[in-house]
């Protein structure tokens, strides 16, 4: 064999083991490589999440700081003395009505008796219920009606209508139907009204003819639902 032949034979058998150790490792630094880089991106990345939810969560804090808080409309009060003039006062959807809960059970801690200050504009009445409780008016201002329903019968049937008049007093039985009725055309009724046993419990009537036995239960009455979460069905 010629020595160029033998030299060429060498060449062939060597070359190719030391360009495979050369890519091996090319390929096991550029893989080092990465792995060092995903290791110093992977803290940084982090970082900046936790930092973003804690921006995030600031942000949503101060907009919640900002927005405007709704007066509640059954603030609790237990001051002594109190300014009727700065409780809480509304229809609460009965049309030419307005109720203000001078001292209750919810809002005020009262055991057994509640007051409250009611106007009837002129021509409008109350609905006709019933309670199980005692009830005491006195009239600041104006005049009007007490209808007074039956309880000896199956349902109301037609009330007796009894006069009210500014600085007079009535009450009301247990369980007896009835409605106030600010018969003046003119002047707003305004009373004051004491009831025992509270919070109330009322049953409506939708007219005079309707039995006892269809009044249908109100309870949490209107003014004591913000204070009192409505009883649930039980299955």
């Amino acid at each position: 064999m010629s020595a160029t032949l033998l030299i060429q034979n060498l060449s062939t058998r060597c070359g190719k083991p030391k360009t495979d150790t050369r890519e091996k490792e090319s390929a096991r630094k550029m893989a080092s490589g990465h792995t060092t880089a995903a290791s110093v991106r992977g803290p940084r990345f982090a970082g900046a999440g936790r930092r973003g939810a804690l921006l995030l969560a600031l942000l949503l804090a101060a907009a919640a700081a900002l927005l405007p808080v709704a007066e509640p409309s059954c603030p609790r009060d237990n001051s002594v003395v109190k300014d009727i003039n700065k409780m809480h006062q509304s229809n609460y959807g009965i049309g030419g009505f307005s109720h203000i809960t001078v001292a209750g059970a919810l809002a005020h801690g009262m055991k057994e008796v509640e007051v409250w200050l009611q106007t009837i504009s002129a021509g409008q009445r109350t609905p006709i219920h019933r309670h199980s409780c005692e009830e005491v008016f006195v009239v600041l201002k104006g005049r009007g009606t007490l209808l007074l329903g039956s309880t000896s019968l199956p349902y109301p049937g037609t009330p007796q209508e009894i006069p009210v008049f500014q600085n007079s007093t009535f009450t009301v039985p247990v369980n007896d139907p009835h409605q106030v009725w600010n018969s003046d055309e003119h002047e707003d009724l305004q009373v004051l009204v004491i009831i025992s046993r509270p919070p109330v419990k009322i049953f409506l009537y939708e007219d005079w003819s309707m039995p006892h036995t269809a009044a249908k239960l109100k309870f949490p009455f209107v003014w004591d639902e913000d204070c009192l979460d409505a009883p649930k069905d039980e299955l």
